[in-house]
């Protein structure tokens, strides 16, 4: 059973969400199986249904076979009613896409991030990606539903504001999310960057009908995303879920946060080519090719060298790439002793051409470490958006702000 929708009045916004939301996870659900699973009345669904169809949102599509009695009139999403964006801002580079009603990407564009950085700078180039990608797609902007915007945090969700973002040093505070409204026209929704793609999982990915699920975001930091009982998860400052400063080594090296042998401080891309450059210079890469392509050169190397070569099975950079994801589980494993989810998304584009040897690593570490490895093992899913999960999460949260139901709405009645 999924969301329950309620038959309180002045609730009407919330029980139309969660009818909604049954039709967009089911691809074809009736009217009876939507009462059935929500806890709403018959009359009040094909209310909702009814305003759905008129709106252009759902539209039916077939019939159930019939067993003897009326054929059930299936319901589902039309996914040309209208089109999200999703911006993803990261350090090193800016992604856009336009996504119909259900998720799926029309068009993605990537660009490099302007190195200087400035706000200003930042904010004209994420305009002009979102300008190219709605003319590729061939979108208007009357059919846009608005503008997710997925940054690295930690964000002030109520003033929408960058605070200071790792790696954006000169960042303080940043009032992106205003900047970005003026200067497009649309409406921007904001968000973390890894909560933004575990919200694209749970829309368009691995976490579609998952009541409770952990997201492993891996790109140039460590992030993270927490659905619990269908609810996105944020925390009192709206910054939850940030595993990749949880501490794992003490004594270890020292993170931008201010704490040691945090896991991004062991686990990011940087961290990955400085533990492979301070190997070859030691000698260790003898036997390896790795080693023989760079040993007199360590610096050369840069962290998709490394991931194709532990993909070849090279075995200096098999090792690097292994012992990170043995920091990954064993998060992963505090995490899944702490909020007990029913599955656990690695996603991310600094794990790519390695996500298999990550996966593994997990995989082993939930089989025989959490406490309630007894009474079940959780499992690890690799993300199918792959190194697109924010930018499609960014898209992601437009349509989950306005079509999924939230809880804590209902709660503020």
């Amino acid at each position: 059973m999924r969301q329950a929708g309620t038959n309180l009045p002045k609730v009407g916004q919330y029980n139309r969400a969660v009818v909604l939301d049954q039709i967009q996870l089911a691809d074809g659900i009736s009217r009876v199986e939507i009462a059935e699973l929500t806890g709403l009345t018959p009359q009040t669904v094909s209310g909702i249904v009814r305003r759905l169809i008129d709106e252009g949102i759902v539209r039916e599509d077939g019939a159930t076979v019939s067993n003897g009695g009326k054929p059930r009139t299936l319901l589902r999403v039309n996914a040309d009613a209208g089109r999200a964006v999703g911006l993803h801002f990261d350090p090193v580079q800016l992604a856009c896409v336009v996504v119909d009603l259900l998720g799926r990407p029309l068009v993605i564009v990537q660009r490099p991030t302007p190195p200087d950085a400035d706000p200003a700078r930042i904010t004209a180039a994420m305009v002009e990606l979102v300008d190219e990608v709605l003319a590729s797609a061939g979108v208007t902007r009357d059919r846009v539903l608005g503008l997710g915007l997925a940054t690295p945090g930690p964000i002030d969700q109520a003033h929408g504001m960058l605070v200071a973002p790792p790696q954006l040093h000169s960042w303080a505070r940043v009032p992106l999310k205003q900047m970005l409204a003026e200067a497009t026209g649309l409406p921007v929704t904001l968000d973390n960057d890894a909560t933004a793609a575990a919200i694209g999982e749970r829309w368009a990915g691995a976490g579609r009908g998952v009541a409770n699920f952990a997201y492993f975001f891996l790109g140039t930091g460590v992030g993270g995303g927490l659905v619990l009982g269908h609810q996105v998860h944020r925390g009192g400052s709206m910054n939850a879920a940030e595993f990749g400063h949880t501490s794992v080594q003490p004594g270890g090296p020292p993170c931008y946060c201010g704490n040691p042998g945090c896991l991004e401080s062991l686990i990011s891309p940087a961290a990955v080519v400085a533990e492979t450059r301070r190997r070859l210079a030691a000698g260790e890469g003898a036997g390896s090719e790795l080693g023989r392509l760079f040993r007199d050169n360590p610096t050369a190397v840069d962290h998709g060298v490394v991931r194709l070569a532990a993909a070849s099975v090279d075995r200096l950079a098999a090792e690097v790439i292994d012992a990170a994801a043995e920091w990954l589980a064993t998060v992963v494993v505090n995490v899944v002793n702490i909020v007990d989810v029913d599955l656990v998304v690695l996603g991310g584009h600094s794990i790519r051409h390695v996500e298999t040897r990550f996966q593994r690593a997990v995989e082993r570490a939930l089989a025989t470490r959490p406490l309630a490895r007894g009474i079940r093992t959780v499992p690890v899913a690799l993300s199918p958006l792959g190194p697109d999960a924010a930018v499609v999460g960014g898209a992601a949260l437009v349509l989950h702000a306005t079509y999924s139901p939230q809880v804590s709405e209902l709660l503020s009645l």
